[in-house]
């Protein structure tokens, strides 16, 4: 399995942990502790099984059956939404970004490995939280304030590059996929 964080990369917190379980269990199928235990490890996070057991308690992790009739994990979702969700469908997970870009980007400008995007007040948070789910490639990550995201790209100069690829999520008439198989993110 490759990840977004490579091994070392997360902190040893519990809190940091927590965020590495619900990201996996959104963008995997998990369908056991053992096999979340094995995710976890390979990005360096030792966790012993009652461990596991008790951050999904916490988590409230629940089995639920998934789109392809496997009993797989999930977490509720953030914010007021309460309700388990699945792991990630690619095409679902897209469709969000480009929604909310479309109702919430006011601009896109970049510089350098850098790009400012522009909400409503009270927008950025959850604009950047769907590009953090998203997986949109040759994003790093992001950093949300009330009305502005600051996105940062993993290429030198990327940000020209991601700009014009949040800017082209804002007509509906011309998607753009936020992920790429072939190219690593």
């Amino acid at each position: 399995m490759t990840t977004a964080l490579g091994p070392g990369s997360v902190p040893t917190t519990k809190a940091a942990r927590h965020a590495r379980i619900a990201q996996l269990v959104a963008r995997h199928e998990i369908h056991s502790q053992a096999e979340l235990a094995k995710a976890l490890a390979e990005d360096g996070v030792s966790v012993t099984q009652a461990t596991l057991s008790r951050d999904l308690i916490e988590l409230r992790a629940e089995k639920v059956r998934s789109a392809s009739g496997a009993l797989v994990y999930a977490v509720p979702g953030e914010g007021g939404d309460r309700s388990v969700q699945v792991a990630n469908d690619a095409e679902y997970v897209a469709a969000r970004l480009a929604r909310l870009c479309a109702e919430l980007l006011v601009s896109a400008e970049a510089s350098g490995n850098l790009v400012v995007l522009r909400t409503p007040p009270g927008a950025a948070q959850y604009l950047a939280s769907a590009i953090d789910h998203s997986v949109f490639v040759g994003v790093l990550g992001t950093i949300a304030g009330d009305d502005t995201v600051l996105v940062i790209s993993r290429e030198v100069d990327g940000g020209e590059d991601l700009a014009a690829r949040f800017l082209a999520l804002t007509n509906p008439a011309n998607p753009v996929a936020p992920t790429n198989p072939t190219t690593p993110g």
